[in-house]
């Protein structure tokens, strides 16, 4: 009876905890989303993580009387470069990681807008790290005049492409003063592709009819269900040519020592023969370049960070104290057995 008792008395204690728990998590979630409500840019001084990476090495492989040394030696340096540190300049570090609808574009430019009203023409610079296979071309043409803004600000922009930069990718990457790629980036895709399936057919086949009403001869060139003409897929052809010579047109007027006509053919290159190509400037990673910057100029990164709706948190909130839950319900296992985490 007893243990009946203390049975039942172990899981009402669990079940008031687990309760409580989730009325807390709500509270908390609710106060922080009411904190949180608006866009917040994060800054990085990445030469000091840089910095402290460096450190940790050197504890393990220096003697104590080099550490010691190098200590000194550094107290003295941090005094020197306090003073010019006004002067020395600074690189603002920019990722943009495109998807298809270049929906990241929308916290990039919020970022441009604020190192614009800070930054000095004469000493800094703007240094994007790209990674895009590109997508729809209003969201990209929209994402590469965002840096257009950062020159016409009189700033240098380099872009450094580790990975791939092509078709929209590389309509932005095009602006930049100086391109930077790794030895295996993908680079160029200077195309304009569109896929459209029809179903006409099939619908016809089982009797369904699907009517397209426009007003105006063009609105609707090509349709999924309707049946498409060849007049249609002519004008549709022509938009898309028309599309291409526009793409084509920004890059000659970005970068006017390519060869248009050689590299505007839709294939991509890997970072060595997009040199030869003239599509990039230097086969150099980002990382590579920015400690080579180190030296020179404070190097901040700049990242809007666009708080999460209260449904996320709740979402993250449940699912933590889900796993926790479930880690304590689990019986405690033999460490002679074999088990993965």
């Amino acid at each position: 009876m007893w243990q009946e008792w203390l049975l039942f008395s172990g899981k009402a204690f669990v079940v008031l905890f687990v309760v409580l728990s989730i009325l807390i998590t709500l509270a908390v979630l609710i106060a922080r989303n009411k904190s949180d409500s608006s866009d917040q840019l994060e800054v990085k001084d990445l030469g000091k993580k840089l910095d402290r990476l460096a450190d940790g090495l050197r504890q393990r492989l220096l003697s104590k009387k080099s550490l010691k040394a190098l200590k000194k030696q550094k107290k003295s340096d941090a005094k020197k470069e306090k003073t010019s540190e006004d002067n020395k300049g600074t690189i603002f570090v920019l990722d943009f990681d495109g998807d298809v609808r270049a929906s990241r574009v929308e916290q990039f430019k919020d970022e441009i807008t604020a190192l614009l009203q800070v930054a000095d023409p004469n000493k800094d610079e703007v240094v994007v790290t790209l990674e895009s296979p590109g997508g729809v071309v209003h969201g990209y043409g929209l994402a590469a005049s965002q840096l257009l803004r950062i020159k016409q600000g009189g700033l240098k922009l380099t872009v450094c492409v580790d990975k791939v930069a092509a078709s929209g990718g590389y309509m932005m990457a095009c602006t930049a003063d100086e391109i930077f790629a790794a030895p295996f980036a993908i680079l160029g895709s200077i195309g304009v592709l569109a896929q459209i399936p029809n179903f006409h057919r099939l619908l016809k086949k089982n009797d369904v009819d699907f009517k397209v009403i426009t007003a105006g001869e063009y609105k609707r060139t090509l349709t999924l269900f309707g049946e498409n003409t060849e007049k249609g897929e002519e004008k549709f052809k022509q938009q898309i040519q028309e599309t291409h010579d526009l793409f084509k047109g920004f890059v000659a007027k970005n970068r006017p020592s390519l060869n248009i006509e050689k590299v505007a053919t839709g294939e991509y290159w890997y970072g060595e023969q997009a040199l030869e190509l003239g599509l990039i400037d230097k086969i150099q990673t980002s990382d590579s370049y920015l400690v080579s910057r180190k030296s020179e100029k404070r190097i901040l990164k700049l990242r809007i960070k666009t708080p999460k709706s209260l449904g996320e948190k709740l979402a993250e909130g449940m699912t933590s104290l889900r796993s926790q839950f479930d880690r304590s319900a689990q019986e405690p296992q033999s460490p002679s057995w074999p088990h993965l985490l």
